[in-house]
C-alpha cells in the first residue's frame, strides 16, 4: 500500500490559533490524516473538525518511496 506525506493547514481558526499552523503526516490515504489528527487533537476541538477535513481535501500530498509507519511526522501550531 502507498503511503503520502501530507502538508496540512491547522483547522482551528484565530484567534483561537493566532498564527495557524500545520500538520505534517505520514498516512495512506484522507481518513487515517484525519484519525491521527483528531487523536493527537484529544477532542479539544471538535467543533472545527469540518474544516480539518477540508483541509486535508485541499492538502499538498507527496507519494513517498518507502513503505513507513503512518505517523505524525510533525507540527507546529499557534
Amino acid at each position: 500500500m502507498s503511503k503520502y506525506l501530507y502538508v496540512v493547514d491547522h483547522f482551528v481558526p484565530a484567534p483561537l490559533s493566532e498564527y495557524g499552523g500545520v500538520w505534517n503526516v505520514v498516512a495512506s490515504d484522507e481518513e487515517e490524516v484525519y484519525d491521527l489528527i483528531v487523536d493527537e487533537d484529544d477532542d479539544l476541538n471538535t467543533q472545527h473538525y469540518s474544516k480539518l477535513r477540508h483541509n486535508i481535501i485541499n492538502a499538498t500530498k507527496y507519494q513517498l518511496v518507502d513503505d513507513v509507519a503512518s505517523e505524525i511526522v510533525t507540527s507546529f501550531l499557534t
